[in-house]
Parts: structure tokens; sequence; C-alpha cells
């Protein structure tokens, strides 16, 4: 089926692009996730949608034609945290697993996707596998206290299709945008009731803060939206990041970002810290972290109490966690 009427509306250039309304956003994704384009309209759809960007409406569109494909998920016992992690590291350490760890210490189930479209990053799988945690090839129930790795292929694999054009075309597409606010167990198995998870969102440029809130907003969903470390869903070792929270697509709290010059100690651990790592030496790093050898800094040991703070609301919106959230504002 062709898509030029879409491709018409959106690239019209910087000035005349139109957005497409959530309903045609998802019938397109959707067609391109069926594999119904020919590769020159997936092409054009690709640098239209890099020229004009995403929107809110866009986004929840296509997020919408995602979930309605991927694979159904088992339930946990209690909301899950989603760290999709897309970017890897290229100048300081990846620890996006730390993250993950330090949360299952806390006794939340966490799931950990994503894959490498660039070949120079050390990425997330890599350490993941080096450090010998648990790797989910299909969907199972997540335990508290589990973290796992899963993936993108084996969550749909069309979608990791289009993730990987950045290699042929040297452009990111709308894919990457969808996958760091997507949640796989938003789709639960025939017979279960789904289960709200907690998703971790990051982005590099500030201009993607708004437009990614917008989508959490209309798809009343729950997460913490944050400027990550190279784009990864961890603060940085030597600052505190902005970051925002949302409650079932409504934001409770807000706090800019702190500079390194107000986390003195941090900041002068984080130069200490080697660049440059690849994926044992970074395993190494993070045992080292979890075993006390040595700190874990403090903007993600932040990060890891704003997260708990926003799953007991989740899972309890009572006054006393409710109060809490309302504690993190910093505005």
């Amino acid at each position: 089926m062709s898509i030029s009427a879409y491709i018409k509306e959106i690239g019209r250039g910087t000035k005349g692009a139109r957005s497409l309304s959530r309903a045609q956003a998802q019938k397109l994704m959707g067609l391109l996730l069926d594999n119904q384009v020919s590769d020159l309209e997936l092409g054009a759809f690709c640098i239209a949608m890099r020229f004009k960007g995403e929107s809110a409406e866009e986004l929840a569109g296509f997020l919408d034609a995602v979930v309605a494909r991927q694979m159904p998920w088992p339930q946990p016992a209690a909301a899950a945290v989603v760290l999709p992690s897309y970017n890897g590291a290229r100048k300081l350490p990846n620890l996006t697993p730390l993250l993950a760890a330090l949360l299952a210490r806390e006794g939340l189930p966490v799931l950990v996707h994503g894959c490498d479209t660039e070949d120079k990053r050390v990425g997330t799988e890599a350490v993941w596998h080096a450090l010998q945690w648990p790797v989910l090839a299909t969907p199972a129930a997540l335990q508290p206290g589990q973290a796992a790795w899963m993936r993108t292929r084996h969550l749909l694999p069309a979608l990791e299709k289009l993730l990987q054009l950045r290699r042929r075309i040297g452009l990111r597409n709308p894919a990457h945008s969808i996958v760091k606010l997507l949640d796989p167990l938003e789709r639960p198995v025939p017979g279960s009731t789904a289960i709200p998870s907690l998703v971790v969102g990051s982005y590099t440029h500030p201009d993607y803060a708004q437009p990614m809130a917008e989508t959490l907003a209309l798809r009343q969903a729950s997460g913490l939206l944050l400027r990550g470390t190279e784009g990864e869903p961890v603060a940085a070792p030597n600052r505190e990041p902005a970051s925002q929270g949302l409650l079932a697509g409504q934001t409770c709290f807000a706090r800019p970002a702190v500079p390194s010059s107000q986390y003195a100690a941090d900041a002068a651990a984080a130069t200490e810290l080697p660049q440059g790592l690849d994926a044992q030496q970074t395993a190494e790093l993070i045992r080292d972290m979890l075993d006390g050898r040595r700190p874990v800094p403090t903007p993600i040991t932040q990060q890891v109490q704003q997260i708990k703070t926003l799953h007991a609301a989740m899972c309890a919106p009572n006054t006393h966690n409710l109060d809490q959230l309302q504690g993190l504002n910093r505005c």
C-alpha cells in the first residue's frame, strides 16, 4: 500500500510540513511494521520525519501501533520499572546496568530493553552479558528484585529493523523516539489485566523533553523523563540532570538540572572514572560499585530514590505517597 499521501503531509519542509493525527500515525506505523511499503517510501518517510520532528500526537499513534503488535507479556506481581537502553556510551562508562541493579536491590522488578544501532559505542547488551545477568528471549513474569535484559527483536522484530535503518541511512528515525517510551508489558497475555509500568525515558536534546512528556500524558502513562547520560536512562555521575515525573499522565514533580559545581565530590570522582572502557571493563566497574569498593555517584542514588517514590505512588496512590512525590518538586 502506498504511503505517499502521508509523505506529502510530513515532507513539505520545515515551514510547510503538517503533523499527522494520532489515528493517522497509528495507521502509518502499522503499515511500516507490517512491511507494506516499498524501500523508497520507507527512506522518504525516515528523511521527512527527521527534518520535521515527531509531534506528541504522532508519537502516541506510533506507540499505539507498536503495542498492538508486540508480544503479549505475563504480568508481574507488582508494577515493573522499564529502562529503554538504545544509545550506549562513547565517553563515560555505560551505567544503565548499575541503575537496573540498584532498583532491583530495592525489590522492584526491572526490565531493560534495547539494541545497538551504532558500532562505536558500548551498548548495554554487551555489558549485561559480561555481567552474566539474566537475559530474556521470550516474555516472562518478572519477579520482585529481578532485573532482566531483552533485545528489541524479541519484542517486535519489525521495530528493530526500523532502528537498524540508521546504519544504512545515517539518520535516526521515529523508531528511536518510540523505543524511549516503550513499555513491553503494556500488552498483557489474554485473560490477564495489564499492570502499568513505570518507564524511565531519556533524551539527549532538550527539545525532546516536551513532546515526550506530552506523549506520556496522551497515553496516561507513568514515567520519569530525564536528560540521560549520552542518551542512556541513567543520571550522569557528576551532576543531577533535569527530570520530570509523571503519574498516569499527570506531571507530579519537576526538577531543573543541578550543575556539577554543586556535586564537588562526585565531580571529582567522575573525573577519576576511566573513559573509553570496553564492555568487560565497564562490568568490572559496576561490580566494584555494587560491592562497595567504589562509591555509587550521588546523582544516581538520587535517581533511584525518585523512581522508588514514583513507583510507590503508582502502586498505592495514598496521601502519604503523593505527598512524598510533591516533596521532589524543585522549580
